[in-house]
């Protein structure tokens, strides 16, 4: 008869950030536990509130699946004496096995006889189990920051106050460092009762709810979600999408209900993001969009409790909110009393990174740096001018009151004065541009100087940091390095920009050097860096579908510009769909191992045989046409071309010897197959693609 597990961890309520990775860890950790005891179930789910972790196992057996196994004894020549009875050795092997010497028979094993024997091991029981191993299921959740408490040796994210242990209607006591286990739990720390007994697993979730606790996260999810979205349809409004946001409030409620509140009049004047960063940053309220997506005097907040005198509960949100909101209009009208560009110089009283300097540096390098990549991708004059003042503008924000009240505010408060203070639509965006992205699938920069400041800023700070030798190591990337360099590629692709990341990386280099006068290996750390952004490229490539072997084909080579080498890998993607290549690449391949020992491209057409010579004018016939496709960027039909040198590169390898004693002659063959081999190149490594 199948059975049903109840573990509730009940804890001091615990940040909303660390439920989801808790629980993913509980339930991965009880998976392995039932495999590796050779327990069989049917389904293991995961629930939370604030104030618990759960895990309820359903359909599980009621004992270990009896375990079969071969077991080694002694070798045969001490198993018996002289007589052929057992010896000691056998007798304690048996009896060490429980069974007789009906059960034995002998084995070869390197060479020599061994005693064997089948045993079965019963299977423990289930409640055996489970009493053994749950406190280490429990030690083994792992949070970023744990604590002890009470004189405990067992570290958890906040202190264990109870635990339920229930199979079916079964106390399954354990020892966690003396908490108390049974099979009370409580309810909602204001609606509910301080202790509920729980008869039986079956019954727990509802006598849960019955004391205004609802377990399951996922249904607390529904109740805010369209709960919020019933009461701002009322109000002809939208509730914005916001993931993050809704998934912490339901990890911070154990019984949710949503309320709408009022923005007071007076502050609708301040900019949208004045008005909502402190709602969700500090309130976790909701905003209430208009179909053109402007701001509605309300907001959405959820209560821990019922409708029980909601009317009051509206009122004290309005007024904490109203408070919030005082503050964020006195930062914001003290902040625009002076012009933007007036708190530059204030930016050299603050530290960008103790080795690299302020972060007035830190503009200069931007600054400089923007203005050279729009040089390397040609500009107007107009959008260098806006590059320039974006960049000398860019970090100004972070000084005032409220960037450092709200430092999730910042560029987009540089924005918003950069536009009081009479600044130009487009360096104003380039001023929020800059940080963007700032996560996985966030909006990228809309405007060129936008791009191009957002990657002088991004290509400056893992500059700087390489060079002063802090990188990503492993799962470490504490700088959100990598999270930049994917920026920078994504925007490159974006924008379809042709920038070398090579000269990229030497510019934002030599700027640590004019500007700050840092010292480090030049040629070392310029390499570290090409190695770790091709790192994000092959990662980004790969993971959009593009054969491993075509990108590191193209990453292999010279080619360091990305918005090309993602042409190359897209139509090398294709163009290897065609049958019958492996032979062309083998003919490829060839050429590719002997060019390498060529001193020069120089052929003499005197000194080359008829055989030679075929292979010779071929090349020849088509070099035009390929250099012509390559600046077209049409890398297939380039390739295309490439294909008719296959019967006489073989004819060549047949009929010719390359590596002669003749330097003259050698040397003249290796320069044909130079020849060849650097046009090929020019495309991509070929000899790096796998024939399949």
């Amino acid at each position: 008869m199948s059975k049903k597990y109840l573990l509730e961890i009940g804890v001091e309520e615990l940040p909303a950030r660390l439920v989801g990775d808790a629980l993913e860890q509980l339930k991965n950790n009880a998976e392995n536990l039932l495999k590796d005891e050779r327990i069989n179930y049917n389904n293991i789910n995961v629930y939370s509130t604030p104030r618990r972790l759960s895990l309820i196992v359903e359909g599980l057996d009621e004992r270990q699946e009896d375990l079969k196994e071969k077991v080694k004894g002694p070798t045969k020549k001490i198993a018996f004496d002289e007589n052929d009875n057992p010896s000691k050795a056998l007798l304690g092997f048996m009896r060490g096995q429980n069974i007789d010497i009906s059960a034995i028979y002998t084995e070869e094993y390197n060479g020599v006889e061994y005693i064997y024997a089948d045993v079965v091991k019963t299977g423990k029981t289930i409640e055996e189990i489970l009493s053994l191993n749950i406190p280490n299921l429990i030690k083994m959740i792992n949070f970023p920051k744990s604590m002890r408490w009470g004189g405990k040796n067992i570290r958890f994210a906040r202190p264990i106050r109870w635990l339920v242990s229930l199979l079916d209607d079964k106390i399954i006591s354990f020892d966690l460092e003396g908490i108390a286990v049974s099979n009370v739990t409580k309810g909602h720390r204001f609606l509910g009762n301080s202790k509920i007994e729980v008869p039986s697993v079956d019954e727990y979730m509802e006598i849960l709810k019955k004391n205004f606790v609802i377990l399951d996260q996922k249904e607390r999810k529904d109740i805010i979600k369209y709960g919020s979205e019933k009461l701002v349809k009322e109000k002809g409004g939208n509730l914005p999408k916001d993931e993050s946001l809704l998934d912490e409030v339901t990890n911070i409620v154990e019984y949710p209900t949503p309320i709408i509140g009022r923005i007071k009049e007076e502050y609708l004047s301040l900019p949208k993001d004045v008005i909502i960063t402190p709602m969700k940053e500090q309130l976790r309220f909701f905003p209430v969009l208009d179909d053109k997506n402007r701001l509605l005097p309300y907001f959405i907040t959820v209560r821990n409790g019922n409708e029980e005198h909601i009317e009051t509960v509206i009122k004290g949100n309005e007024k904490v909110l109203g408070a919030r909101l005082e503050d964020a209009k006195f930062f914001y009208m003290d902040d625009i009393k002076n012009p933007l560009e007036s708190y530059v110089e204030e930016l050299k009283k603050i530290t960008f990174q103790d080795k690299l300097g302020t972060l007035y540096d830190k503009t200069k390098r931007i600054q400089s740096l923007g203005v050279k990549v729009g040089e390397y991708l040609e500009v107007g004059e107009e959008t260098e001018k806006n590059i320039e003042r974006a960049g000398y503008l860019s970090k100004a924000d972070l000084v005032t009151k409220m960037v450092t009240e709200f430092t999730e505010l910042q560029g987009k408060m540089g924005m918003e004065y950069a536009k009081t203070s009479g600044e130009n639509e487009i360096v104003s965006l380039a001023i929020f541009e800059q940080y963007l992205p700032r996560f996985a699938g966030d909006e990228l920069p809309t405007t060129t100087a936008g791009a191009v400041l957002s990657i002088a800023d991004k290509i400056d700070t893992i500059s700087g940091l390489f060079a002063i030798g802090i990188h990503p190591t492993g799962s470490q990337d504490p700088f959100g390095l990598r999270r930049q360099a994917l920026g920078i590629i994504n925007i490159i692709l974006d924008k379809k920009l042709s920038i070398s990341i090579n000269e990229l990386v030497e510019t934002a280099l030599y700027f640590y050097v004019d500007i700050n006068g840092l010292a480090f290996d030049y040629e070392k750390v310029k390499q570290e860096i090409i190695e770790f952004l091709n790192g994000r490229i092959r990662n980004m490539f790969i993971d959009i579908g593009i054969r491993y072997d075509i990108v590191d084909a193209i990453i292999g080579t010279n080619i360091d510009d990305v918005y090309d080498m993602k042409i190359r890998a897209n139509k090398l993607n294709e163009w290897l769909k065609k049958e019958g290549l492996s032979e062309i690449l083998s003919a490829f391949n060839r050429v590719s191992n002997l060019a390498e020992k060529a001193v020069s491209d120089e052929v003499q057409r005197s000194l080359l045989t008829e055989d030679e010579i075929e292979l010779y004018d071929k090349f020849n016939s088509i070099e035009e046409k390929v250099n012509n496709l390559l600046l077209k960027k049409e890398y297939d039909k380039a390739l295309d071309q490439l294909v008719v040198l296959k019967e006489p590169i073989d004819n060549f390898f047949d009929k010719v010897m390359v590596m002669v004693e003749d330097e003259r002659l050698r040397n003249n063959r290796l320069g044909l197959l130079k020849k060849i081999y650097d046009i090929m190149v020019k495309i991509c490594d070929l000899s790096k693609i796998v024939n399949k």
